[in-house]
């Protein structure tokens, strides 16, 4: 097994019936890091209007995964 890191990012407004999600997989906790990062400064750089009625939040989750091919870099 490897570990490998999951970004989840939640979205909700009053207009949508549920929470919306997107999530991204890394290779390691330094990247999925700086993407959480990344992703909490834009929408801090949202006007005010925006952020009263889009409400976001983000985590990393370390993930147990088999083999991902494309992540050639971890090891178990």
């Amino acid at each position: 097994m490897f570990k490998v890191w999951l970004m989840v990012a939640f979205f909700h407004t009053p207009e949508m019936p549920s929470v919306k999600y997107q999530a991204l997989l890394f290779e390691t906790e330094d990247l999925c890091m700086e993407n959480l990062v990344s992703f909490l400064n834009t929408y801090e750089r949202k006007s005010d209007l925006y952020k009263m009625t889009t409400k976001a939040d983000a985590h990393c989750l370390e993930f147990e995964s088999f083999e991902i091919k494309r992540f050639k870099n971890i090891g178990s």
